[in-house]
């Protein structure tokens, strides 16, 4: 009998060895990997695939139920500045569609169960004043979600998603960044301990755009945020960076694809991380694709993370792939370590206690993302919640 996927040849008992190799050989490299809007074209994680072995699938499982939530398991406020457009969106009205592919089975749930994205707009050649804040804040039970980030050709803006309370969400985040806009999408995570969220953030970036990207993620007991950025347009930009900080039981994730795919495009990604308490866990997958295109392409990614407690894991695997030898430069680091005992012994020759060693340390690895993301607010409000996490650190 022939089944679905012989050929002819093997049907006669010839074997096409690039087909063997095609059936048993697991897809690797991001570009390749299957997208779909159809749930069930993905089929339920099991963990042995390539992007979920280092997650935990027991703990997901709530994601992976293919029905709708309840209504108002999460509620959103948006506080905008009165330029700003705001539209609900249906599958098939445009922006919706435009360039999210669903690459794993949440993302696909969260599209088939959203009814009505949200769209935020900035016009074109309008330049907020103040970040549009949007505050989803959970109660429990399952939730769907996928929301349009649109930024005009020639717009200026910052949009900040903050995620509290507790749920078991499914997030997409589609966002695309025009012609000479420049954009910045800051995704904040202090869910509560009980919290399972896994996000999707897929973004292009058109001719001598720019993109700037952050996650922070400090709540939740499994939080997954997996930014991919398409660099498509001559002269675009691409900055992502992260930030998280895990404690015993928590297990914080992002898996970053940055796609050089127009010319004389530039990316740079920093992650950096800190764990304390058992089983803290922390995972970050880095992938670079440099296309035949991306001619005069500059790129970068790195990976720091800060290990102070036994019992923490971090995981870390950068990967580059080139397919044009024309280009100004790129390259990967990741580095995973304790403290640095010189800085210490800097800090206590000159009469700084351990533990006020130990805190400044971790303040000035961690800031460097802090300081990045451009708001004041937030900013003072991060190092306020590292200082938090630390203290907790020494009393346990």
């Amino acid at each position: 009998m022939t089944t679905a996927t012989e050929t002819p040849a093997a049907a006669e008992g010839h074997i096409d060895p690039a087909a063997l190799v095609a059936s048993v050989v697991p897809v690797q490299t991001r570009s390749e990997r299957l997208t779909s809007f159809d749930p069930a074209d993905f089929g339920t994680p099991t963990g042995r695939e390539v992007n979920w072995k280092l997650s935990p699938i027991a703990r997901l499982a709530p994601l992976f139920v293919d029905e709708a939530g309840p209504t108002g398991v999460i509620t959103v406020d948006v506080q905008a500045p009165d330029a700003v457009e705001q539209l609900r969106l249906a599958a098939g009205d445009a922006p919706r569609g435009e360039h999210f592919r669903p690459e794993d089975l949440p993302a696909a749930l969260a599209w088939t169960h959203e009814t009505e994205a949200p769209l935020l707009r900035i016009p074109a050649n309008v330049e907020l004043d103040e970040p549009v804040v949007v505050r989803l804040t959970g109660s429990g039970g399952l939730a769907h979600a996928h929301v349009v980030i649109d930024a005009q050709p020639n717009s200026r803006g910052t949009v900040v998603l903050r995620h509290e309370g507790t749920a078991d969400h499914a997030q997409n985040v589609e966002i695309i960044v025009r012609d000479g806009a420049d954009l910045t999408v800051v995704s904040v995570q202090r869910w509560n301990d009980d919290a399972v969220h896994a996000a999707s953030h897929q973004a292009r970036v058109d001719r001598d755009a720019k993109l700037t990207h952050v996650v922070v993620s400090f709540g939740g007991g499994v939080v997954r945020v997996n930014p991919s950025v398409e660099l498509s347009g001559p002269g675009a930009e691409g900055r992502l960076y992260g930030l998280s900080f895990a404690d015993a039981g928590q297990h914080l994730e992002s898996q970053v694809y940055l796609h050089h795919k127009g010319p004389h495009t530039v990316g740079d990604v920093l992650y950096k991380g800190a764990l304390q308490g058992q089983s803290a866990r922390s995972v970050w997958i880095g992938d670079v694709l440099i296309g035949p295109d991306a001619t005069g392409t500059d790129s970068y990614e790195a990976n720091r993370n800060l290990v102070l407690t036994d019992g923490a894991r971090a995981d870390s695997i950068p990967n580059l792939e080139i397919e044009t030898g024309d280009i100004q430069g790129a390259g990967h680091a990741s580095a995973t370590g304790r403290f640095d005992d010189e800085q210490l012994f800097y800090l206590q020759a000159r009469g700084i206690t351990e533990d006020e060693a130990r805190r400044l340390v971790v303040l000035g690895f961690l800031t460097e993302i802090v300081q990045r993301i451009g708001i004041p607010e937030l900013e003072t409000e991060l190092i306020e919640a590292i200082e938090h996490e630390l203290a907790e650190g020494a009393d346990a």
